[in-house]
């Protein structure tokens, strides 16, 4: 029974995996409802990931569209040696830190705050917010790592190609983020 379970499984990454690929080979052909069907396909994943480094809801929209819009424009170069969506996230992950690098160069500039649109309040447990506080205190490089780790499920080689830092360093980084927190958590 496991055996089937782990084998239908790995079928369907399979057949996402094909229908990926036709779809990539058919928005190289110009066919607009391919493109569609992958902004569809990833969109809210990487919208969710991003938005754990953005100050605000408007930040992760931006980085989203910027990626999808990048990696649309550069599609025939997309090398399908690795899958679309990590390739998808690196571009995202780029443009998030691009912006970090100008706002750190301007954050004494930019002392005022305009006013956000208020949204309804979600009510979250205290145990999850203690554990966002927690993340956002990390560098970003081990927020980085630890969101795609954990929260995203890649694994240390696919993290490494996609922040250009050895596997190696991946491990050791995401050991030393999990400590941190754990720390940050305890008091």
């Amino acid at each position: 029974m496991v055996v089937f379970l782990y084998l239908s499984t790995k079928s369907i990454r399979l057949n996402i995996s094909n229908k990926e690929t036709e779809l990539i080979e058919s928005a190289l052909k110009g066919d607009q409802s391919a493109y569609k069907q992958l902004y569809d396909l990833h969109v809210d994943g990487l919208y969710c990931f991003l938005s754990q480094f953005a100050d605000n809801n408007t930040q992760s929209e931006e980085w989203t569209q910027r990626a999808f819009i990048k990696a649309f424009k550069k599609l025939g170069s997309f090398k399908q040696n690795s899958k679309f969506k990590t390739w998808l996230f690196t571009i995202g992950l780029n443009e998030m830190r691009s912006d970090m690098r100008k706002k750190i160069q301007f954050t004494e500039i930019e002392n005022m705050h305009l006013e956000e649109e208020q949204e309804e309040p979600i009510i979250e447990s205290p145990i999850w917010l203690k554990a966002k506080e927690a993340i956002k205190q990390l560098a970003p490089q081990k927020r980085i790592i630890c969101l795609l780790h954990i929260a995203e499920s890649y694994s240390h080689a696919e993290i490494a190609a996609m922040i250009g830092i050895s596997e190696a360093a991946s491990k050791t980084t995401l050991h030393r983020a999990k400590k941190e927190l754990q720390l940050i958590v305890e008091q």
